[in-house]
């Protein structure tokens, strides 16, 4: 399996009384003085952290001669790249081992697997397209947008088939909203299994999308709203991903979406159309959207009759489980990650809930013993991230990090054990518990269960 860099965030105390008091009156001489503070204070600083979040190399501190002479590295002195050297912006250099990765041997074929979201990576509460999380049944497909179409039919007035063209001249809106797998942490529920946050929650990404409430479209086409209860979504791609969605929430907040994070999408993402679901599992995000149909009925589509359901303890199947319950996690420290010192460090993670907004986030630095309330970073929106941090001294004893998310209707995130005495432990999806990091006294933080 792929190794993530290892972050720490150990603290550099900045350089003290670097400038003398009769300086003031030397202003050439404060100045030279206080550009080599700042290049050797820089120097040290990026030598002594070693955060690696993909190859960083620290640059050569200034060397000796010459108290007057300063020798500045080459982007001090030189002339940089010129404007759009590359004409759709990349990350830098030094960071091109943060990315997604594909867990080796998930699936039979890399068309139907899946690439993790690198979460210990990320910032904020919106993932940058390039990193968003893929899951493929049947690989994925970059679509002629003008050969592209949507029909809508069904229990309506007036079928009509959409281009593109025809889908962006309507009034559209732009929400920010997660969309997570199913499927996330399901190699958990029997035991530890992945060593970094990548892999055990990575199936989950956070969005800004933009579209056409498909309550437009239905209202266009003329929804008989006596007759019609559901509605079906259909895909372009080899596997015709269908999926029921119930009409109560296809009116409610449901998005033909053709734009992510302020541009059209990714192919990878469903390019040219998409359905969002807000709050709701991924796969109802039927990607290369290319039908809608209003029916009376569920469909019972091989997507939502033997596929994406629950095994219960008692041998049956729990069908039509579309929502995402309140989950957290602790994206650093976290496993794989190695803190290099004892002090102070910013724990930090992602909370989110499909049914509406965060409301709380408590952490835990000892296995769930004692709780203290997380900082909720806003904004604080429903069915999306939200970012939490709290401050926390290591005195370099073992620990073990929890975070227990509760959002606005009162549900709390539990325990792995309080989930398995429900569900067993032969799921697949649905797995919302507490996850847990064990700090070894050596600074290394490791995936453990505790139940």
């Amino acid at each position: 399996m792929p190794t993530e860099a290892k972050k720490s965030g150990r603290l550099i105390k900045a350089p003290e009384n670097f400038l003398a008091q009769d300086d003031v009156k030397r202003p050439e001489l404060m100045r030279r003085k206080f550009l080599a503070a700042s290049v050797s204070s820089a120097a040290a600083s990026i030598a002594v952290v070693g955060i690696a979040s993909g190859g960083r190399s620290a640059h050569a501190a200034p060397g000796a001669g010459d108290p007057n002479i300063l020798n500045m590295p080459a982007h001090t002195t030189g002339l940089g790249m010129p404007v759009a050297a590359n004409p759709y912006g990349l990350p830098s250099q030094y960071e091109k081992g943060l990315q997604r990765r594909e867990s080796p041997g998930l699936t039979r074929v890399s068309a139907a697997s899946v690439a993790f979201t690198p979460l210990q990576g990320t910032f904020g509460i919106i993932t940058p397209s390039g990193l968003h999380f893929e899951r493929h049944h049947q690989g994925w497909w970059d679509i002629d947008p003008s050969k592209h179409r949507l029909m809508v039919m069904g229990l309506v007035k007036t079928p009509k088939v959409y281009t593109m063209d025809d889908i962006m001249r309507l009034p559209s809106v732009s929400r920010i909203h997660f969309i997570e797998c199913g499927a996330n942490t399901a190699m958990e529920w029997g035991n530890v299994a992945v060593p970094t946050v990548q892999y055990s929650h990575g199936m989950v990404s956070c969005s800004e999308f933009t579209g056409v409430p498909l309550s437009v479209l239905l209202e266009d086409c003329g929804i008989d709203m006596k007759k019609a209860k559901f509605v079906l979504a259909e895909g372009a791609d080899g596997s015709s991903m269908t999926r029921t969605i119930g009409l109560d929430r296809a009116l409610d907040d449901v998005l033909v979406a053709y734009g992510m994070n302020g541009e059209m999408l990714r192919p990878e993402n469903g390019y040219p159309l998409r359905l969002v679901v807000p709050g709701v599992q991924g796969v109802s995000w039927v990607k290369w959207l290319r039908r809608i149909e209003v029916g009376d009925q569920k469909w019972a589509a091989k997507d939502e009759a033997i596929h994406y359901i629950d095994l219960m303890p008692d041998g049956l199947h729990r069908q039509y489980t579309g929502m995402q319950e309140a989950k957290s996690v602790i994206t650093t420290p976290s496993g794989g990650q190695t803190l290099l010192d004892k002090g102070f460090y910013n724990i930090s993670g992602l909370a989110w809930s499909g049914r509406g907004r965060v409301k709380r986030v408590d952490v835990s630095v000892d296995g769930g013993r004692n709780w203290r309330t997380a900082r909720l970073e806003t904004p604080i929106l429903t069915k999306a991230f939200t970012r939490f941090n709290i401050d926390w001294v290591w005195n370099g004893a073992p620990a073990i990090l929890q975070s227990r998310v509760q959002d606005e209707t009162g549900y709390v995130q539990p325990k792995i054990n309080q989930l398995r005495e429900i569900r067993g432990t032969r799921s697949i999806y649905h797995q919302n518990a507490i996850q847990s990091w064990k700090v070894a006294e050596t600074g290394e933080v490791s995936n453990v269960q505790v139940y």
